[in-house]
């Protein structure tokens, strides 16, 4: 299958992939091409802004997660109609699961796919010093097509010129001056999901325009379109006859999911209906409710005043409806959430506990989890891969609540008990990648399933 395709790497976080990467996205559809995104790693907020920029959804690849199978056959289906797929790395483009490997790195995902890298430079204050970066990134691994460099930061027209002169082995393809008014706004997770309106359309339409003005695009287009044809990958069945009507939590309080995730449910019986805990005021009739992350915090005040929302979780999970929440789930079907100000709004009171929220970040990394115990999840012993990343913290421990995880940090710490289990709730901080795993949905989608015809 040959699909062109360029990856963005960066010498290190803050080097300015993902505005390059949105850059290049928006030029490349304003030509009329047709684009698929892609971000490595697992990132919920860099694929809001790729959706924005491209008109359509932007999948992650993850190998640590995923496996070689599972990216290829996501990135094969994704993009096998596009002009041009357009993958950012994560973090600096050796770096991953592992300080000694290329596990979990972009590197990892620039091989599996043979596509050619364009570096992300931060090139304020440098000159020759850009060409000594590039041979040492294209040098370090034999097996990666470090193909050209994107500088950012640059100081005029004449700064990447000299730029461009200085590196006459692997060529700068553009770069881009530092404008902070086209800056995309921050919180505490990263950037402010894309998904809000607050970001204009035309922040993103200025992207592109300053791709055309700066960068190097029929040369970008050129090294997309000398990737080599990919090799066949298993691909995901089709989607199954519906068996369950499973609830997706979206809103600007929910938005974090996998849309691998969604499409293992889907291939197994699941049809889904979104719901909005900020503004609806009930559940539509499910089976299942699986609540993702995003920013329960920020929309606390909201969330707690929809009594009749929490009123109607409660009442579902009390007669043994299955209920999946992860991480900002977890946060909504505590007792209540304690913001940085300090005030604590309830909420469901499905596991006795308050989420508190902290202004330093509590815990991030792949972890590797266990069952202990049978759960809508699946018997006893299923593994399956993920991660964390969050500021808040469970206080006090919910003591006298099953914990049936045993999570095992990637890159050190000691094992954690977690995955908090009341009835059919499962509760977690770890956000699951299924593709480690594709007994987990079709447990979820049985136990869903099984409930429908019982219960309701």
């Amino acid at each position: 299958m040959t699909i062109p395709r360029i990856v963005i790497g960066a010498t290190g976080s803050g080097a300015g992939k993902t505005s390059v990467t949105i850059a290049i996205l928006g030029a490349m559809r304003a030509r009329g091409l047709k684009v698929a995104p892609f971000k490595c790693g697992p990132d919920y907020l860099d694929p809001t802004y790729h959706a924005r920029a491209a008109g359509t959804l932007s999948h992650n690849l993850d190998g640590w997660m995923m496996g070689r199978n599972a990216v290829l056959t996501t990135f094969n289906r994704v993009a096998r109609d596009a002009d041009i797929a357009v993958i950012e790395g994560v973090m600096g483009l050796f770096d991953g699961a592992t300080p000694t490997a290329n596990e979990g790195s972009t590197a990892e995902i620039a091989e599996w796919l043979g596509a050619p890298v364009l570096l992300a430079v931060d090139a304020s204050g440098m000159a020759r010093t850009v060409a000594a970066i590039a041979h040492g990134f294209r040098h370090f691994d034999p097996h990666l097509n470090l193909a050209g460099v994107i500088c950012n930061r640059v100081g005029s027209r004449g700064h990447l010129e000299l730029l461009k002169a200085a590196s006459n082995v692997v060529p700068v393809l553009g770069g881009f001056p530092e404008d902070a008014a086209i800056a995309f706004p921050e919180r505490h997770l990263g950037l402010l999901s894309a998904i809000d309106s607050a970001i204009p359309q035309e922040r993103f339409d200025t992207w592109a325009r300053r791709a055309d003005e700066w960068l190097d695009l029929d040369g970008i287009l050129a090294l997309a379109r000398s990737a080599p044809p990919l090799p066949d990958s298993t691909a995901l069945a089709g989607r199954s006859s519906p068996r369950c009507r499973i609830g997706i939590a979206y809103d600007e309080a929910f938005h974090f999911y996998y849309d691998d995730n969604l499409r293992q449910l889907e291939t197994t019986g699941a049809e889904f209906v979104k719901f909005s805990p900020v503004h609806d005021s009930s559940l539509p009739a499910v089976d299942g409710l699986y609540l993702g992350g995003g920013y329960p915090e920020v929309a606390a005040a909201e969330l707690s005043e929809n009594r009749s929302m929490i009123e109607a979780v409660r009442s579902f999970a009390g007669r043994g409806g299955p209920v999946y929440a992860e991480c900002g789930g977890l946060m909504y079907v505590a007792r209540s959430i304690r913001t940085l100000d300090g005030h604590s709004w309830p909420m469901a009171g499905l596991i006795p506990t308050e989420a508190v929220m902290n202004d330093r970040l509590q815990a991030l990394g792949y972890a590797e989890v266990t069952t202990n115990a049978p759960s809508i999840l699946g018997p006893a012993g299923v593994k399956f891969r993920g991660h964390q990343y969050r500021y808040s913290t469970l206080e006090p421990a919910p003591d006298g609540v099953e914990r049936i995880y045993r999570v095992n940090p990637r890159w050190g710490g000691e094992q954690s008990a977690e995955g908090y289990r009341v009835g059919n709730v499962v509760a977690s901080y770890v956000h699951a990648h299924w593709a480690s795993n594709p007994s987990i949905p079709a447990a979820l989608v049985e136990t869903c399933a099984q409930w429908r015809n019982n219960c309701r």
